[in-house]
């Protein structure tokens, strides 16, 4: 049996576990936060891969780090920091968002000056679902705090017509595989639904195919990553990239023949791994600060991964997958969990209702 040891034991994680179980593969999720947990001992054959980009450097955590099968060991340092990232994707020849480096003598008015009146701090590492983000305004004289010195970076508000991601995965002999693009709706920087396939997105396709083969390629990735994007017109550019399995991911768990969890499986053990086969249109909602409730399990169109976590305001605790052929089908589906869900989704369901009827 093949052995496979995951640095961080999240909802993500414990997915990937679940997606082991019928390959054959034994999945070991580890909790490398806990600094009284003993190191693990993998065996030689074993491959270490991570469901996070940043870790402590706890017992376990370095004798993960250490073996001699940690894929994309050298990557995680490089795209957890958002300034080296940032050079990656300038570096290719990748679009993205006007940027600099917040160093020590940084301040408002160099921003202003190269990035326009509207600027968005983001730290350098960490921060997550809106969080380590701050937004500085010309017209209203803000200034540059000097906590966000030399560990930040400044990009400018990008005009963006909606958000969209792509996940794909690349094997060691090179091969590249990719789902169709998904599009995502995020409320004060939490992801709270994703839609794919969309057939309007089709012809931006190649292009993210392209962007994303590009940085693959370039960091000899082996596994899935995810790249978020935005779309601007017919163009997209680039907001962050993240080696791992992913949110906006999830709907393939119900909408395609290989889940994102198992790709990243199959790649990173040598597996063979064939285009995974698209299954009708999926829809994903994200469970946010909301406690559990059997009546999700009422109906037979909602998929319902809860991931067992202490409810918080904020805080991702499970996810529904929806898919069908039928567009009308997918909105009686959400309508029918609109009711056991708490008001703010009204606002998500009315949005991917919207979308899913949009014209082509």
């Amino acid at each position: 049996m093949k052995e496979v040891w995951v640095i961080g034991a999240g909802q993500l994680g414990r997915m990937m576990k679940y997606a082991g179980t019928p390959l054959g593969i034994n999945v070991h999720p580890v909790n490398v936060d806990d600094p009284d947990l003993a190191a693990p001992s993998p065996g030689a054959d074993a491959v270490i891969t991570a469901e996070r980009e940043l870790w402590p450097q706890t017992p376990s955590a370095k004798a993960l780090q250490a073996h001699a099968n940690f894929r994309n060991k050298s990557v995680f340092g490089r795209t957890a920091d958002r300034k080296t990232q940032k050079e990656l994707i300038d570096s290719l020849g990748v679009a993205t968002a006007k940027w600099l480096n917040v160093e020590a003598d940084t301040d408002a008015a160099q921003c202003y000056e190269q990035l326009g009146e509207t600027v968005l701090l983001k730290r350098r590492s960490g921060g997550y679902d809106g969080r380590g983000q701050l937004w500085l305004k010309q017209g209203d004289n803000d200034t540059l705090p000097d906590d966000w010195k030399n560990s930040a970076i400044a990009e400018e508000k990008c005009p963006f017509d909606e958000e969209v991601s792509l996940v794909g995965a690349r094997t060691e002999s090179g091969e590249l595989v990719f789902y169709p693009l998904t599009l995502n709706l995020h409320v004060d920087g939490i992801l709270m639904a994703s839609i794919s396939p969309l057939p309007r997105l089709g012809h931006l396709q190649a292009q993210a195919e392209g962007m994303l083969g590009a940085i693959l390629e370039e960091l000899d990735y082996v596994g899935v990553m995810a790249m978020e994007c935005f779309r601007i017109g017919d163009r997209l550019i680039v907001n962050e990239l993240a080696p791992r399995v992913h949110n906006s991911g999830h709907w393939t768990q119900a909408g395609a023949s290989i889940s994102q969890f198992e790709m990243h499986l199959r790649a990173i053990t040598g597996l063979p791994l064939p285009k995974p086969i698209v299954r009708n249109t999926s829809v994903m909602i994200n469970l946010i600060g909301i406690e559990y409730d059997e009546a999700w399990l009422s109906y037979a169109d909602t998929q319902l991964h809860w991931y067992n976590k202490d409810v918080r305001p904020g805080r991702k605790v499970g996810h529904i997958n929806i898919n069908d052929s039928s567009i009308e089908y997918l909105c009686r589906a959400l309508d029918h969990l609109q009711s056991h869900l708490s008001d703010n989704y009204i606002e998500v369901l009315t949005w991917v209702r919207a979308e899913l009827r949009r014209p082509d």
